[in-house]
């Protein structure tokens, strides 16, 4: 039986993805050696580092005046990065989730913290709109996918300040104007590489202006300076990353990805709320991911929660419970996830609503 890999991430790759990586186990550009053996300084994978910053900066349409660096530590450890970084004495953040929470906590350590909205009364299931950003703050930080609850910011929000994203769950699945934004970050176990890497795009003229120490290895300059090998780079993450790229580049790029993920994603949001058994936890179609769909039994079907994970299970879906501290169900489908796969998905519930 086919399986359908629905989990939020780390998440599903293109099938090149794998194939490619398994080659490069065996055997990585013709040198005899593995990737995951070989040296982050040999001629064959410093091709392949630049190689994959000129696929993110093409795919990306990156403008001048940026720098594309990879980083360990997830996008976890850029909560802490940006402010240590960025931050003189005043941030502002956008609090549309876990995450986003967790980044306004680490930004705290360094300075004062304007929360200019948030919708964690509501349980996260909105984005706030019509805020005021504060003109003095040195930095406005969003989050532009929600992964636990279901929501996505999808248009770059107006700022006079510098703006400042983490995309990790949705970078290279729609249409980015990154001469809005001086920094975006983005952990790669969703949309690009196996977990291990952080792709970061930095505006070079956001950098500099704070008095603070700061430890070398936390410095963005260092890793600019020392194009992403100041240290051992997490070489293998970042050769799956040049092959993924090099997938989304055959499949016509960011804008025909996003086409297929508009596709995929009204397909599965039209049976949520046409199904009897089901409702979203997004009401507003404007506020709702593409890339992580979110939702329940409705009232009255309560009891059928586990039933249906079952069911669903059993048809051969995987990872499509809900995140432990919400419950429910979550569809990720990101790039890599066929439309074959969200049929199935419709298919069964569609089966299961028939049963019940």
């Amino acid at each position: 039986m086919k399986k359908h890999n629905f989990y939020a991430g780390p998440s599903i790759l293109p099938q090149y993805t794998l194939d490619k990586t398994i080659e490069g186990i065996r055997d990585f550009a013709g040198s005899g050696l593995s990737v995951l053996e070989i040296s982050h300084r040999s001629k064959e994978f410093v091709a392949c580092m630049n190689d994959t910053i000129s696929l993110v900066k093409e795919l990306l349409e990156i403008p001048a005046g940026y720098q594309v660096i990879f980083l360990g530590g997830g996008a976890s450890l850029q909560f802490a990065m940006v402010p240590m970084n960025l931050m003189v004495s005043k941030s502002a953040y956008l609090n549309t989730g876990e995450w986003a929470s967790k980044a306004l906590k680490e930004a705290k350590l360094y300075g004062e913290v304007v929360e200019v909205a948030s919708s964690k009364a509501s349980n996260f299931n909105y984005i706030p709109k019509n805020f005021s950003v504060p003109g003095d703050a040195d930095y406005f930080h969003v989050t532009t996918n929600n992964t636990i609850y279901g929501t996505e910011l999808k248009k770059e929000p107006d700022s006079k300040i510098p703006l400042v994203a983490d995309m990790s769950s949705d970078i290279f699945s729609r249409s980015v104007d990154v001469s809005k934004y001086s920094l975006i970050y983005a952990g790669a176990q969703k949309n690009l590489a196996p977990a291990g890497v952080t792709l970061i795009i930095i505006k070079e003229d956001v950098l500099g202006k704070v008095t603070r120490p700061i430890p070398t290895m936390l410095d963005y300059r260092t890793h600019i300076k020392g194009e992403s090998m100041f240290n051992t780079p997490p070489v293998f993450a970042i050769f799956a990353a040049q092959q993924t790229l090099t997938w989304l580049k055959g499949l016509g790029g960011v804008r025909a990805i996003q086409k297929k993920n508009i596709e995929k994603a009204a397909l599965l949001y039209d049976e949520i709320d046409r199904n009897k058994l089901f409702v979203p936890t997004i009401k507003d179609p404007e506020d709702r991911s593409l890339m992580n769909i979110c939702f329940v039994m409705a009232d009255g079907y309560k009891e059928l929660e586990k039933p249906f994970a079952e069911f669903a299970k059993s048809r051969g879906m995987l990872g499509i419970e809900g995140h432990r501290s919400v419950g429910g169900f979550r569809a990720s489908t990101y790039n890599a996830l066929p439309l074959e796969s969200v049929r199935a998905l419709v298919d069964a519930m569609r089966d299961f609503e028939k049963q019940n």
